[in-house]
């Protein structure tokens, strides 16, 4: 099954579908509605909910609204950090960063479901992603970032490493707007992690935003 979801995920054609979004860091009634329509002009292939200090139960209440919102989309419903709460929510897959646990565990949890992980800029971390069979390995940060302000650096030899080396969907994460995110596809990258460009950008409303990546 994970042979499956890898090969649809290759198979994608990622100009139409190129944005990974990942959620805003609080979540109130309005983003809801925000969110279906971003994910209406059919250019989000995934979207991660990332939340910290959220308890339990209203994690799980916003879960089960994002999944009827990203079904819809047809688009894929990412959790951060959880494998457990993947399971219980019934999510597409799980993202995970290198100190969110064991990554074998993961992997044999999640039968028949993706599971993404955080590389940094580490051709190390890439290769024991693609040896515990990964979905997707995600590279960053690339520029400053609202969301990490201090997330380790990442360069642009790590995708033309990557180009060559790495046969599973590469994402990039950090800083990415609608100017700088062409150099990152340009060495390779098949995905780019948006958040604070799409949910707190000064200028534009988020289906504004979204507007701008082509």
């Amino acid at each position: 099954m994970v042979g499956r979801i890898r090969k649809r995920v290759c198979g994608l054609t990622p100009l139409k579908r190129l944005v990974y979004l990942i959620s805003p860091s609080k979540i109130n009634q309005n983003f809801y509605a925000s969110l279906d329509k971003v994910l209406s002009f059919k250019k989000v292939k995934f979207f991660q909910l990332r939340l910290k200090n959220v308890s339990q139960k209203k994690l799980i209440n916003i879960c089960k609204k994002i999944r009827k919102i990203t079904a819809k989309h047809k688009v894929k419903f990412i959790i951060n950090d959880s494998y457990a709460l993947t399971l219980r929510v019934k999510a597409s897959g799980c993202h995970m960063g290198q100190q969110d646990g064991s990554f074998k565990i993961a992997r044999k949890k999640l039968k028949g479901k993706i599971l993404g992980i955080t590389c940094h800029n580490s051709k190390v971390f890439a290769k024991k992603a693609i040896g515990l069979n990964a979905d997707y390995v995600a590279f960053g940060s690339f520029f400053k970032s609202k969301l990490k302000p201090g997330a380790k650096k990442a360069n642009l030899s790590i995708l033309r490493w990557s180009k060559k080396n790495i046969k599973i969907p590469i994402v990039v994460i950090g800083g990415i707007n609608n100017i700088n995110y062409k150099k990152l596809m340009a060495a390779g990258a098949k995905y780019i992690a948006l958040s604070s460009f799409i949910w707190d950008n000064p200028k534009l409303r988020p289906e504004q935003a979204i507007r701008k990546f082509k």
